[in-house]
Order: C-alpha cells, then sequence, then structure tokens
C-alpha cells in the first residue's frame, strides 16, 4: 500500500520520509482545503526528505473548482516553479461552471508531464454528478491518479463507490482513497483493492494561541503509527 501523507510543513516532509511514505501531498492553508505552497516550502521539502515525492498543490484560492482566465495563467506558471523547486507532481483540478472536468485539465495535464511531472486530480472530482464518466475524462485527458472520498464527504462513506471505480478503472489509473482516513476504517477502505492512500495526521501545536493568527497544527505521529499498525506495515522504522 502507497501512503500519501498531507502536510504544509517542512516538519511533515521529514515525518513522511521517518515513516516510509511515498509521497506528501504538500500544500499551504489546509484550513481553506489546501492551497499552493511557496517555492521556499516546496524546495526545502524537496531536499529535507528527498526519499519521498512531494507532490505541490496547484489551487490558488479557496471556494470552489471553476478557473478564471488569469487564474489559469497563475496555475500554469506555478506548475513550472513546482517542478524547478522540486516537486515530482503536481496536483489541480478544475471544474467548468456546470460542475463537470473542465477541457482546460488536459492543458495543465500535458504541461506537467513535458516538466516531468506526475498529475492527480484533487477531490474536485468528489463534486461531479457521474463519476463513472468523469474518471474515463481523466484517464482521456492522461492523469496519473485522482484524489476521491467516493463523492461523500469521508472516504468510507463512499467506500462503495471507491470500490467500483477501482473495479472499472484501477488498471487505467491509480484511484487514492483520502478523507477521514484514520486506523478504525482503512483496514475497510484497503480491502477496496485500492493501492493508494492519503490522510492528514495533525494536531494542535502545544503552545499559546493568539487571538486572530490561526492556530498552529503539527504532524501527529500517533496516528500515523496507528495507521500503519493496522496495514501490517512497521510502525516504528
Amino acid at each position: 500500500m502507497n501512503l500519501e501523507l498531507c502536510t504544509d510543513s517542512v516538519e511533515g516532509a521529514v515525518m513522511a520520509q521517518k515513516h516510509h511514505f511515498k509521497r506528501i501531498e504538500l500544500c499551504a492553508a489546509l484550513s481553506e482545503g489546501g492551497l499552493t505552497p511557496s517555492y521556499g516550502l516546496i524546495k526545502e521539502c524537496a531536499q529535507a526528505a528527498a526519499w519521498v515525492e512531494v507532490h505541490a498543490m496547484i489551487r490558488v484560492r479557496g471556494g470552489g473548482f471553476t478557473c478564471s482566465d488569469l487564474e489559469f495563467e497563475v496555475m500554469k506558471e506555478d506548475i513550472l516553479q513546482a517542478g524547478k523547486a522540486g516537486a515530482r507532481g503536481v496536483v489541480f483540478g478544475i471544474l467548468d461552471d456546470e460542475g463537470q472536468i473542465s477541457k482546460r485539465n488536459e492543458e495543465l495535464v500535458g504541461l506537467a508531464h513535458s516538466r516531468g511531472l506526475q498529475a492527480t486530480f484533487h477531490r474536485a472530482f468528489d463534486q461531479v454528478r457521474e463519476p463513472v464518466a468523469a474518471m474515463g475524462t481523466l484517464i482521456e485527458m492522461g492523469f496519473d491518479r485522482v484524489l476521491t472520498s467516493g463523492l461523500q464527504q469521508t472516504a468510507i462513506q463512499g467506500i462503495e463507490t471507491i470500490r467500483l471505480l477501482q473495479e472499472l478503472y484501477g488498471r487505467n489509473i491509480q484511484i487514492m482513497a483520502g478523507s477521514g482516513v484514520n486506523s478504525d476504517n482503512v483496514s475497510a477502505l484497503a480491502n477496496t483493492g485500492i493501492e493508494n492512500l492519503h490522510f492528514t495526521a495533525r494536531r494542535r501545536a502545544q503552545e499559546q494561541i493568539v487571538e486572530g493568527m490561526g492556530v498552529n497544527m503539527v504532524t501527529d505521529e500517533e496516528k500515523i503509527q496507528a495507521i500503519k499498525g493496522v496495514l501490517g506495515q512497521n510502525p516504528n522504522p
């Protein structure tokens, strides 16, 4: 089973390497669902955790998943910069005004692949109306993998859709389950036949809260160990 840790810090990348994760999804602003991380953060994570693939989120704002012409240009430049900073892949997803997979994604996939970067379609997928048809579109566009909770709030709630997508398309694209993955449900998700799991392991840092300045969240190693233990992977490498 390939594990992907969603993180917003160099410390998270180092923890992912310690526990032999395949990838990290590197984001800024996880409280908004993840936005594009800085060039410096990508570079430092790639250097500090050289054995782990850094896949950078490419998302310019919070809210929905449509994209203006100006935002699209920013996304293209961010893909180029992510590659220069040492990323091994990029994570993005654009929907059109009708909530379907936008044709613009194909250009971004081509740009990423031309720079040797893998392309993952993120959980914008969980907003589509017809997941089977949408998955076929992503395969035609050349995406390497898709992150999904099976169109539900959590992956365990969408487990039957995840299982169906794996059965239909798992040979053509990597299906990765994410959202709410924990030690209580990871075994059931692994039994769908998927080979990739994505989760965020975070807890509040033990420091004083400054009003209006957000909350400092740090990587929760105990959660990582618990999930790996259920999967039969050595939780204490």
